[in-house]
């Protein structure tokens, strides 16, 4: 099978079950908002380095969550790619979302309670991070424009990622040692 099909070179692409849309599509544009944030994911693991002091088997731990998030994304893109109406292949579910609440709550034990807001940055990986959260957060809001057409357990779990991602960063800013940067407000 050929990478390039043609198909799209006049500006549509297929949602799942074959239906011809237009690149720009809010469909489109949400699922492909979504693999962008699995994309920055996906760097964000490539910066998990030896600077960190991870707590016994955390490390493990900490990649295969990831790794199934980035799987879960391809879940909510199939759902997003499929026409209203039409059965989806790979449904969340409210477990799903369990499971982004129990390991916030894991990471958020281990770390000091936020007084003030926090910029991104420190460790290279904590700030790939927190741009992925920025970018779930854009897929958030192009799935509300789609609304009613969308399964609600979708808009639930992307507004979960990101405080998951948040999280994150948060805690391989912890294990780095990496100070957060807390926002200053200059009258």
């Amino acid at each position: 099978m050929r990478i390039y099909t043609r198909s799209g070179d006049k500006g549509t692409t297929s949602l799942i079950y074959g239906e011809r849309v237009p690149k720009n599509d809010l469909r489109v544009e949400a699922y492909g908002t979504c693999d962008e944030a699995n994309a920055v994911i996906g760097m964000a693991i490539s910066q998990l380095d030896q600077s960190l002091v991870w707590p016994e088997a955390e490390e493990a731990i900490f990649r295969s969550e990831m790794k199934r998030v980035q799987e879960l994304l391809f879940h909510v893109g199939s759902e997003l790619a499929t026409p209203e109406g039409k059965e989806v292949a790979w449904k969340l579910n409210t477990t799903d979302i369990m499971a982004l609440e129990q390991q916030i709550d894991g990471w958020d034990e281990k770390l000091p309670p936020i007084r003030q807001f926090i910029l991104p940055g420190g460790h290279a990986a904590a700030a790939a991070f927190h741009q992925a959260r920025t970018v779930v957060r854009r897929a958030e809001r192009i799935v509300v424009e789609l609304n009613a057409s969308v399964s609600s357990v979708v808009l639930i779990y992307l507004n979960r990622l990101s405080d998951y991602l948040f999280v994150a960063a948060r805690y391989i800013n912890h294990i780095s040692d990496q100070e957060e940067t807390l926002l200053q407000i200059h009258h």
